[in-house]
């Protein structure tokens, strides 16, 4: 019964291939996709644009990356703070962690100000955040080795 079944459903989508040569087959929906290889490719390839972009236009899309990568630096400088706050004991030094590690940042941050290459920013950005990740992994770690080791030292003296 089930194979009778899609038998007679490939029937009917092979039934427009099987019409008469010169009659026109059934409107197609838009989900089918395209009727030919070309209409395929121009659909989904990329298109070069259509004129050379001039002083203006290079000038605006740079300005564009540009504000794009200072907000996301920027959104990264704000989860670093918010990252810090949970480093709230001193050093040898007696100076909060927290202090050290928004001192750190700043700096990082001053000294990459003026980077201008995209692919360095770009590198930048990723290597911060790897960085605040693999920070709040290993003190998340080490926080749960903490209250592991309460609860054990709580279990055998009790």
């Amino acid at each position: 019964m089930a194979v009778a079944g899609r038998v007679r459903g490939s029937a009917a989508v092979l039934r427009p291939l099987l019409a008469a040569p010169g009659t026109r087959p059934p409107a197609r929906a838009i989900h089918e996709g395209p009727d030919t290889i070309e209409e395929l490719l121009d659909r989904h390839l990329v298109k070069k644009p259509a004129a050379v972009l001039d002083e203006d236009a290079l000038e605006a899309e740079a300005r564009r990356r540009l504000t794009s990568s200072r907000r996301e630096a920027l959104g990264l400088y704000r989860d670093i703070l918010r990252a810090t706050r949970l480093f709230a004991w001193p050093d040898d030094r007696g100076v909060p962690w927290r202090d050290v590690l928004r001192a750190n940042a700043r700096r990082e941050f001053e000294e990459a100000r003026g980077e201008r290459d995209p692919e360095v920013v770009a590198r930048l950005l990723i290597g911060g955040r790897d960085a605040v990740q693999q920070a709040l992994d290993r003190l998340a770690e080490a926080s749960r080795r903490a209250i592991q080791a309460e609860e054990a030292k709580r279990r055998g003296g009790a």
